[in-house]
């Protein structure tokens, strides 16, 4: 969730532009950012990743995915400031908290590597860039679109397949972790922003949740059919097809976003839940 920015200034030539200090700068919000989905899109891999392989290396990989996830908000807001060419009294403090947190995810990371048993490395190549995509749209006050939201969960996902393979887990089961979840999360990302788009009696169209939902299906059944994942997979995404038919059939009902938010992480979670019994044949 991106931040507004301060109204800004025009700086001196030469020099960024600096706000006059309203108060001091509270750091809590530096440092815990206030969106919800985010979390859940956060606990999903982790979960997943731990319940599959439950080693030291996937424990310290854990901890560094919380403390990159913690690091995006302040630094987001000192890269931004620094782009647009301005200065607040939060500018400093941003740059502090997410070097902070960056420096201890270096240190879980440096942990999981020296802990693991597999190439952890890999998937972290494929969705480092990924992630750096969307933190790039953030910097520029853009993280709201779809794009960076798509590619923020689809690496995300990528730490499961690093945590099971850094445990010892096969490719197989790595990748099959990474496909389901990552179809997971982009079709809560697709039905949320449509249903926020309901609610805001905004247009919007049902197809592209329902078209990822259906590919979820689809994935989750080829997998079964393949020994690839049991029939639980199905199940999952059955569960997920309902919530999101009933959710976008409801039209505008008031719903709040913060009680949306809510409710995805619990179907999130049962949705995981699912896909791991799925996936530990496998194992």
């Amino acid at each position: 969730m991106t931040e507004a920015a301060p109204p800004s200034r025009p700086g001196r030539p030469g020099g960024p532009a600096t706000a006059p200090a309203p108060g001091p700068v509270a750091w809590r919000p530096l440092l815990l950012p206030t969106e919800h989905g985010g979390w859940g899109l956060l606990a999903e891999p982790l979960l997943l990743g731990l319940l599959l392989a439950p080693t030291g290396s996937s424990w310290a990989l854990a901890g560094c995915a919380l403390l990159a996830f913690l690091a995006r908000h302040p630094l987001k807001l000192a890269v931004s400031d620094a782009l647009r060419g301005v200065r607040y009294p939060r500018t400093s403090k941003a740059g502090i908290a997410g070097a902070g947190y960056a420096a201890v995810a270096a240190a879980f990371l440096a942990l999981a590597l020296a802990l693991s048993t597999g190439p952890l490395w890999a998937p972290l190549l494929v969705a480092g860039p990924l992630a750096l995509g969307q933190f790039l749209y953030d910097a520029r006050l853009k993280g709201r679109a779809l794009a960076p939201e798509l590619l923020g969960a689809v690496a995300l996902c990528g730490t499961a397949a690093a945590m099971i393979l850094g445990g010892g887990g096969s490719w197989l089961l790595a990748l099959s972790a990474w496909l389901l979840l990552a179809l997971r999360s982009i079709a809560s990302v697709t039905y949320v922003r449509a249903r926020l788009l309901t609610e805001r009696g905004q247009p919007t169209s049902d197809l592209p949740p329902m078209v990822v939902h259906s590919a979820g299906l689809g994935a989750a059944a080829a997998m079964a059919g393949l020994t690839a994942a049991s029939w639980l997979a199905v199940g999952a995404f059955v569960l997920l097809m309902s919530r999101a038919v009933h959710g976008l059939a409801q039209g505008r009902i008031g719903l709040a976003p913060r009680k949306l938010g809510f409710s995805e992480l619990g179907y999130g979670l049962v949705g995981t839940a699912l896909i791991a019994a799925a996936l530990m044949p496998l194992g």
